[in-house]
């Protein structure tokens, strides 16, 4: 009877506390709703509508709360940071994004594009490399999310990074992904971009001006038109497309090299010219140095959030307390056992620890059964996802057995390994238990593995009797024996 008007009493405090949210609190979240609002509209907050200063306002409060509001801080760093780029001020918003990252949201597309901004900085600051690791991070909330097309948006941008450092074959082999797989015509168009810049940073010119021409002219594909025909020494081309450049982006990067260009390729400008476009090309650098300060400082604290070492004095606080309090607790416990007289209330005490252990052994036992209820269902989505996929069984790389076992492993929790090592399956026998898994019938089974249908269910029965189980179980078996321990 005590036990429930406890529990009642926790209840109704909780209901305290919710209905005493603070006022600061509550208005924050109207502002992240506003700027969610906004944002799918397109437009930004701060900008468009909305006031900055209420918005860096609250981030803070909301900043103070993320225990309890760690979705709505998420969403408020995100909005805030994205305003912080727009104003120039990347190591703020940097900052910012890494506060997000570290606020315990399960929000995974709004952690997409935090991670994807955070790419951006370090791609415009010229580390390609980490810029493809934030885009790699972005592309993981992203399948996390369930948005197949906002990964493959990101392993375009993966692929341009790779570009950027002039690995080629690794680039298309991103690219040769998102083709197979993905059908949005504007990415497909999109990856002829990275594609030309592939060709342009290895030296492979004409391929580079005729991939860039399958888009229609945007600034990235005018400054590698512009570039190619200069390494080409067609100056006349050169200058014509470094002219619409600077007619048609703001990017201070494309800028500068579109005035080289116009400064080393224009021969038919007089010297008066050539100087006047070399004083521009001159104040362009001052200011691509001025922000080159920034995006080195925004790339500092990313790498130093990336190589901190977490703080473990709390634990060692919490460790110190724990000993002294037991050891408090061992003294009275052994001067109580001199007194007979108390002999049944530490008996009492022991029962009321067993209660208390049982108690959180069901507790570890349930949180254990739904890990694996989590496990199975991601592998049944993952099933599901691959098997109905137009590109099956290309999206696998069914004919590159060696890729194909790599993409099994990663996602089915290393199965093809586990089938290898564990009971030494041949390729075909591999092949049989992943299409098996995948709940495939046995004619495309059968036409997978190039034999009868009668030929099939034997050599199902020999894999499942290799494992322990029956040809009717083997599915379930891989699942939960597998997959999920």
């Amino acid at each position: 009877m005590c036990r429930n008007y406890y529990i009642l009493y926790l209840l109704l405090l909780v209901c305290i506390f919710a209905a005493c949210t603070p006022r600061a609190v509550r208005e924050a979240e109207s502002v992240v709703a506003q700027a969610d609002s906004l944002r799918a509209e397109g437009r930004v907050y701060g900008i468009d509508e909305g006031d900055s200063t209420t918005l860096a306002q609250a981030c803070e409060t909301l900043g103070q709360w993320q225990w309890l509001h760690a979705d709505e801080y998420a969403h408020t760093c995100y909005h805030y940071g994205k305003l912080l780029r727009a104003k120039e001020n990347p190591v703020e918003a940097m900052q910012v994004f890494i506060n997000a990252t570290h606020s315990g949201t399960k929000d995974y597309h709004i952690l997409g594009r935090i991670y994807s901004n955070m790419g951006s900085i370090c791609h415009l600051a010229g580390e390609f490399q980490l810029s493809y690791d934030m885009y790699e991070r972005s592309a993981e909330m992203y399948l996390k999310n369930g948005d197949s097309l906002l990964y493959y948006y990101d392993l375009n941008n993966m692929a341009f990074e790779l570009a950027e450092q002039g690995k080629k074959e690794e680039t298309f082999s991103h690219l040769d992904l998102i083709e197979n797989q993905c059908h949005d015509d504007y990415l497909l168009t999109k990856i002829w971009e990275t594609k030309a810049n592939a060709y342009l940073y290895n030296q492979q010119y004409d391929s580079a001006i005729y991939c860039a021409q399958y888009v229609y002219y945007t600034p990235t594909t005018l400054i590698i038109c512009a570039q190619a025909y200069s390494n080409l020494g067609i100056g006349d081309s050169a200058t014509y497309y470094a002219e619409k450049v600077l007619n048609a982006s703001s990017s201070l990067g494309d800028i500068n090299n579109a005035l080289y260009i116009l400064t080393n390729d224009d021969k038919t400008k007089d010297t008066d010219a050539i100087r006047e476009i070399a004083a521009s090309r001159s104040d362009t650098q001052k200011l691509l140095e001025i922000r080159q300060g920034k995006l080195s400082q925004a790339v500092q604290l990313l790498e130093m959030d990336l190589h901190r070492k977490p703080d473990y004095r709390w634990l060692y606080s919490i460790l110190l307390t724990l000993v002294v309090g037991s050891a408090c607790i061992y003294a009275y416990i052994h001067r109580k056992r001199r007194q007979h007289a108390l002999l049944s209330q530490q008996v009492d005490d022991l029962n009321i620890q067993n209660k208390e252990a049982e108690t959180q052994h069901e507790k570890i036992i349930g949180d254990i059964e739904k890990h694996k209820r989590t496990i199975t269902d991601e592998v049944e989505q993952n099933c599901k996802l691959i098997i109905k996929a137009e590109s099956f069984p290309q999206n696998i790389y069914w004919n590159k057995y060696k890729k194909m076992c790599s993409i099994v492993d990663k996602r089915f929790y290393m199965l093809a390994s586990k089938l290898h090592t564990k009971y030494q399956l041949n390729e075909t026998e591999t092949r049989l238990c992943v299409l098996t898994l995948l709940d495939c019938k046995y004619d495309l089974i059968a036409d997978l593995l190039y034999r009868s249908n009668s030929s099939i269910g034997t050599l199902k029965i020999r894999v499942a009797k290799k494992l322990g189980t029956t040809a009717k179980d083997l599915r379930m078996y891989l699942v939960e024996n597998e997959c999920v321990n």
